[in-house]
């Protein structure tokens, strides 16, 4: 991750345990998916109400490239769902909610790859890892740049001279360039020819 997280509490007082859980949680979201950019979470006890007791909520939101993910789970009954709700419930069912959401965000993401845009394959041709770019030679002989936040799966510090990559291709300001790139298969190749 980017950024350090962001943990907020409203109405209640923070605890290292509670602290603990929410990084521990929010460790799990990171490694879920490897380009997640920062993650914030807001804890908030709600007034205490004759009908609802001691109930939490706890809205995170996800900052991936792209539109931010919001997620906000409110406590739906929880008196009635639980024996005795607590702020470790309100986390437990956010974050649980966080992951289905960025698991679909991230499906879609492939999957966008994989059924909208033709599939593009080349080798990298060059890879400078210490100023976080490198360039995609095409089948067509063309150089494309593309940057280190171009990469889709992996670490680019793991891309090699020779690599066999797939690769979306646009129109940048100054020519065309690599906007997404992930590994294809030495065989892969082959089909192209």
């Amino acid at each position: 991750m980017q950024q350090e997280p962001e943990i907020t509490f409203h109405n209640l007082d923070s605890s290292p345990a509670l602290e603990a859980e929410i990084r521990s949680r929010i460790d799990k979201l990171d490694q879920l998916y490897d380009r997640l950019v920062g993650v914030r979470v807001s804890i908030e006890a709600l007034h205490n109400q004759h009908r609802t007791g001691n109930v939490h909520e706890c809205h995170i939101t996800l900052m991936v490239p792209g539109p931010d993910i919001n997620v906000s789970k409110k406590p739906h009954k929880a008196k009635e769902k639980y024996h005795n709700p607590d702020v470790y419930t309100a986390v437990r069912d956010a974050f649980q909610a966080a992951e289905r959401q960025l698991k679909a965000y991230k499906d879609k993401q492939v999957g966008e790859v994989k059924r909208h845009v033709p599939l593009m394959q080349g080798q990298v041709a060059e890879v400078n890892k210490e100023a976080g770019f490198g360039y995609v030679l095409t089948a067509e002989g063309q150089l494309l740049y593309f940057s280190q936040s171009a990469v889709l799966a992996g670490d680019f510090d793991q891309y090699e001279r020779g690599d066999v990559v797939h690769y979306v291709q646009v129109e940048g300001e100054t020519g065309p360039s690599a906007s997404k790139i992930w590994r294809g298969s030495e065989h892969d190749m082959d089909k192209m020819g």
